[in-house]
């Protein structure tokens, strides 16, 4: 049984993992492992190029440990491989055939590491006609058909930031891959193997129900025109007087029952089965809606089974009744953030470091995973032992492109 100690860090406590620095959906896969236990160990290249914010304030970095080390550079080269041995896990985000020109491509970190699990994040893939060619998430989500599907009728389709393509259809498939692999790794005829995980891979597996809905007949192959995309009345948004907005999604009758009565409007709404008077019935809610505050109208909706929520921006999400009582945020450092997620009855994860500064960790990856290479000083003694993870106790509840990256955000 787990340690009372490995517990507290989370299911993954144990699980090595090296990343290749880069950006985008590689570093939040990194970190959704780390926030789960993981001892990840990034890779950032001397002088390397970032996000386009301060380190201190990259908080897909938390968690993490950082050491500098320079792959164009054979001793570079030879320290990454040093700790590709040691490692349970490695993720990589560059182009196709950028790893394998550096001399840590999956061929050599398997002969040297026969059980590594080897994730590679890209967002067009490791082959076909694009493999190689730039790209960000909007491309991405507009090629597989889902940024299609946002937006209203008339005019563009809108990019909902870059979460669709990214971390849900990139990030999260890796996480998936990255876990499933190490589960086959370490069976008792188990090896390590390659993990490619490509955005329009993951973005187009997202729209499966959708397809089978398409497929039956269920839904057009057009914006607004359905019942998930904002076609029907009573599954979108609407503004309010104090130009805030409030969601709507009562599909289910008795939740649409309790809604339209809450809203004042259930003697005068038209059948909500009669397609034909759906625009009717829109612009009767809107106009409901247009007359009250965002607040007012929170408060009516509250604790009753009409779904329907405020639209809250990011700096009021925090706030909100239900994410505070959880600790859905937390603040760290001075930072205000998504806590770890899911959640853990016999290992519970927490933010325990901040954003990993490049190279600041390298005496204490020297001494903890056992590598001379990495360490400061020659006057340092590395000696392998237990992967250790610095912990300043529990948070309060509350670009660049590299050189042979994928862009990919």
């Amino acid at each position: 049984m787990a340690g009372a100690e490995e517990q507290a860090r989370g299911p993954l406590a144990g699980v090595r993992v090296v990343e290749l620095a880069g950006i985008g959906p590689g570093p939040f896969a990194a970190m959704t492992l780390a926030d789960l236990g993981a001892d990840v160990v990034r890779v950032d290249r001397p002088g390397g190029a970032a996000l386009g914010i301060p380190p201190d304030r990259d908080v897909t970095n938390r968690n993490k440990r950082s050491v500098l080390v320079d792959l164009k550079q054979p001793a570079g080269v030879e320290t990454a491989l040093a700790l590709v041995e040691r490692a349970d896990v490695l993720i990589e985000g560059f182009r196709p055939g950028v790893a394998e020109r550096l001399g840590v491509g999956p061929e050599v970190c398997l002969a040297r590491n026969p059980r590594l699990v080897y994730g590679r994040m890209t967002g067009w893939g490791q082959d076909g006609p694009l493999a190689r060619r730039a790209g960000h998430d909007i491309g991405y989500i507009a090629v597989t058909g889902a940024l299609g599907m946002t937006g209203p009728a008339e005019g563009p389709p809108v990019a909902p930031a870059n979460l669709l393509g990214d971390y849900a259809g990139g990030s999260l498939y890796l996480v998936i891959g990255v876990l499933a692999a190490l589960h086959h790794a370490r069976a008792r005829e188990g090896a390590g193997q390659v993990v490619d995980a490509a955005i329009v891979d993951g973005t187009s597996h997202l729209t499966a129900m959708i397809q089978g809905m398409l497929a039956a007949g269920g839904w057009q192959d057009r914006r607004a025109a359905n019942l998930l995309d904002g076609g029907c009345p009573f599954y979108g948004t609407y503004a309010t007087s104090d130009g805030g907005f409030m969601a709507v999604g009562a599909l289910e009758p008795q939740f649409y029952a309790e809604f339209v009565r809450l809203l004042g409007i259930a003697d005068e709404a038209p059948p909500r089965e009669d397609l034909a008077a759906w625009e009717e019935l829109r612009r009767l809610i809107a106009a409901r809606f247009a007359s009250r505050t965002r607040a007012e109208w929170t408060a009516v909706f509250q604790d009753t089974d009409a779904c329907v929520a405020p639209v809250l921006s990011l700096t009021e999400a925090p706030g909100h009744p239900q994410l505070a009582a959880r600790g859905t945020y937390v603040e760290h450092g001075g930072i205000t953030q998504p806590a770890p997620a899911p959640r853990f009855s016999a290992t519970p994860t927490r933010v325990t470091s901040g954003p990993a500064l490049p190279g600041a960790h390298a005496a204490e990856v020297a001494r903890d995973w056992g590598i001379a290479s990495l360490a400061p000083d020659p006057g340092t003694a590395p000696r392998p032992g237990p992967a250790t993870v610095p912990d300043p106790g529990p948070p309060r509840a509350a670009t660049g492109t590299p050189e042979g990256d994928q862009p990919t955000s």
